[in-house]
């Protein structure tokens, strides 16, 4: 793992849902935001890793079927008030590859950077259980297939490297945020993207990634009185 510190839904239709397992009510929660990525699998298998390890964690997919960042946005702005209830103690942040689109979806690079800095300030509102706001940590995007499926080509896939991910390493820099680096993970295994959507094993590895970047901040937050 590297830490540097209908619409058609990016391929994938599925309605909006939440997720949430319940280990213990006594552990963290963990707040995962994102597109059809997030909302698809990986936390599920985080959830079960974080378990599996002896952490107590309450793990919430808020992922977003084919939205871009601007969408996210709006859904926060919307409902921001019931989703700072939930009181995360993490928030994993991930989202980029909706508006890599050709189509309408299509969001310019300066655009999609404030998208990001205003999700980022919808979150600093939220609050955990003892008052504190929460961890934030932010994901670099998987690359793109070079040629097709529609609505991504050769053009989306250049600016995976080229402007979305600098962008996220820039954001997260100027804002202090942990990065966790998905993208550098799936080019050294592309047999787990076998499109938009990593494979089930490549969701595994997604939450994997996640899980390294979360335990040790897991561990310090359990410890601390």
């Amino acid at each position: 793992m590297h830490i540097q510190r209908g619409r058609l839904s990016i391929v994938l239709l599925m309605p909006f849902f939440i997720s949430v397992c319940v280990s213990s009510p006594r552990g963290v929660i963990v707040f995962c935001a994102g597109d059809s990525i997030t909302a698809a699998a990986y936390p599920h298998f985080l959830q079960k890793i974080l378990n599996r390890d002896g952490l107590p964690a309450r793990v919430l997919n808020y992922g977003r079927s084919g939205n871009t960042s601007g969408e996210y946005l709006d859904f926060l702005v919307k409902n921001l008030e019931r989703l700072i209830a939930e009181q995360p103690d993490f928030i994993l942040l991930q989202l980029g590859t909706n508006d890599l689109r050709t189509d309408l979806d299509f969001t310019p690079t300066e655009r999609f950077r404030a998208n990001m800095k205003n999700i980022l300030t919808a979150f600093r509102k939220f609050r955990n259980r003892n008052g504190r706001i929460p961890s934030i940590l932010l994901a670099t995007i998987p690359p793109v297939p070079s040629a097709g499926p529609l609505p991504f080509d050769a053009e989306s896939l250049r600016r995976v490297e080229a402007e979305i991910n600098p962008t996220i390493r820039a954001l997260a820099a100027e804002e202090g945020i942990l990065v966790v680096d998905h993208h550098g993970l799936f080019i050294r295994r592309p047999d787990l993207l076998p499109d938009v959507h990593p494979s089930r094993e490549g969701y595994r590895l997604l939450a994997g990634n996640w899980s390294a970047a979360l335990k040790p901040l897991i561990k310090r937050l359990i410890k601390r009185p």
